[in-house]
């Protein structure tokens, strides 16, 4: 119940907005949450550490290319790499826990609201529209904003 009166207040509020081209509409809001996402990661992690651990991957990976005719060594680097990406990864899960659920709730209205349109963009639907647009707004703010 309390889902569908959040959506109705959503539709309701965003309504001039949605009215729009549904394109252009769906594409300022992957840009929305493509930078809510981008921040919470920048905000919500230590960029340094993940710099520093990700400069150190870089460097594994070109020792284990080095290596190729040393398998023991290259086990060895290998560990190394996967105990830094585990690092990584277990940093980043902290920006996950608090962009979930909200945006769960915004993909569950986004469908009722972008569903009915059918083919967006070239033959895609909105979720296919949404998907490559966040991933280039992604690649774009993470360069920009300087997040690791």
């Amino acid at each position: 119940m309390a889902l569908q009166e959040i959506s109705s207040f959503a539709t309701s509020a965003l309504k001039p907005f949605i009215e729009w081209n549904p394109l252009i509409s769906l594409l300022i809001i992957s840009f929305i949450l493509t930078l809510i996402t981008t921040l919470s990661y920048k905000y919500l992690t230590n960029q340094k550490m993940m710099k520093e651990s990700k400069d150190e991957m870089k460097i594994l990976q070109n020792e284990m290319n080095e290596l190729k005719n040393n398998p023991n060594r290259m086990m060895e680097k290998q560990k190394m790499m996967m105990e830094k990406n585990m690092k990584i990864m277990m940093h980043s899960f902290r920006p996950l826990l608090f962009t979930f659920i909200p945006f769960l709730l915004i993909f569950i209205w986004l469908r009722g609201v972008y569903e009915p349109f059918g083919s967006i963009f070239i033959g895609l639907s909105w979720i296919w529209a949404y998907i490559i647009s966040s991933f280039i707004f992604s690649i774009v703010l993470r360069k920009l904003l300087k997040v690791y």
